[in-house]
């Protein structure tokens, strides 16, 4: 079959993807024209193009910045964290509630679960402070009428990175169990149905079975996350952290928005996000060439 003659046949599957393609070609492909901000002495009035070039001189002063570096770090050990505590927990609700066999309660838990994911981070940071406050927190509030001392959830460093990463594991988890969910629907029921006429237990059953049928999808869902290393989401440490805990609630996208919104400082503030996509790109790379090689599963 010809070309013209393929396309003729299945026009209607590229027209289809005439909206997809205009969204990234817009919103993902048009910005990187302003990356050249990064290179250039931005003044808001003259715009892009007529601003003076200055080469590397930004990416010198922000690697030369303290602040940089903290909240490098920071980026970094919350991600990290992030990948230990949150990626684990829908994978392990996931395996949960396909092994259970009320379908009204399984129904029930998911929807219970997913709704946290549709809250606004200002809600939740209002929850937050409302639940886990010093002074009027409800938990500190029940702990002191028993007797105990209150725990400074939100004003301890320590308790406050426990706070932000269980508040996340909470957020996202429900949302993330669809995808694994699906792929476990994908698993030949036939495979069980053996295992346990062969004597395998349900643990047994979900670690030769369950767990080896969702590796491709743990595997690209790894990657992706491992390609997120470098970058976090501005709402959840801006709205939960505060000036108490800042040496850990300062993080690259905080960093961003106090030298780019707040200070005008648009060619820093840039170099700072072209910073972060390239190390994001790279980390993706490396996580996937490694998977491939160890694993033989790989998203490229």
């Amino acid at each position: 079959m010809s070309a013209i003659a393929y396309l003729r046949r299945y026009w209607q599957l590229y027209a289809l993807l005439v909206l997809p393609l205009t969204y990234f070609i817009i919103f993902k492909y048009g910005p990187m024209y302003g990356i050249q901000i990064a290179f250039k002495d931005f003044n808001f009035f003259q715009g892009i193009h007529r601003s003076e070039w200055i080469g590397f001189e930004a990416f010198r002063e922000v690697f030369g910045m303290r602040d940089f570096y903290l909240t490098l770090r920071n980026t970094l050990m919350l991600n990290f964290l992030d990948l230990l505590v949150s990626f684990p927990a829908p994978l392990i609700l996931a395996i949960l509630l396909y092994e259970l066999k009320a379908v009204w309660f399984k129904k029930l838990s998911q929807t219970i679960l997913y709704i946290p994911h549709f809250i606004s981070w200002v809600i939740i940071g209002g929850i937050v402070y409302q639940v886990f406050g010093t002074e009027s927190g409800m938990v500190n509030n029940l702990l002191m009428s028993l007797g105990f001392e209150a725990v400074p959830f939100l004003t301890d460093k320590s308790d406050w990175l426990i706070t932000y990463l269980l508040v996340g594991v909470w957020q996202s988890a429900g949302w993330g169990t669809i995808i694994y969910l699906a792929a476990l629907t994908g698993i030949n029921k036939e495979l069980f149905e053996a295992a346990g006429i062969d004597g395998a237990g349900r643990l047994k059953r979900i670690w030769h079975i369950t767990l080896p049928g969702l590796k491709p999808t743990i595997v690209v869902l790894l990657i992706i996350n491992l390609g997120h290393m470098i970058s976090i989401g501005f709402e959840r440490p801006y709205v939960i952290g505060n000036l108490a805990v800042r040496e850990y609630s300062d993080v690259l996208s905080t960093f961003v928005y106090r030298i780019g919104i707040e200070s005008g400082q648009y060619t820093l503030a840039t170099v700072v996000g072209l910073f972060q996509a390239v190390v994001g790109l790279i980390f993706v790379l490396g996580a996937n060439y490694t998977s491939k090689k160890l694993t033989d599963e790989s998203i490229l």
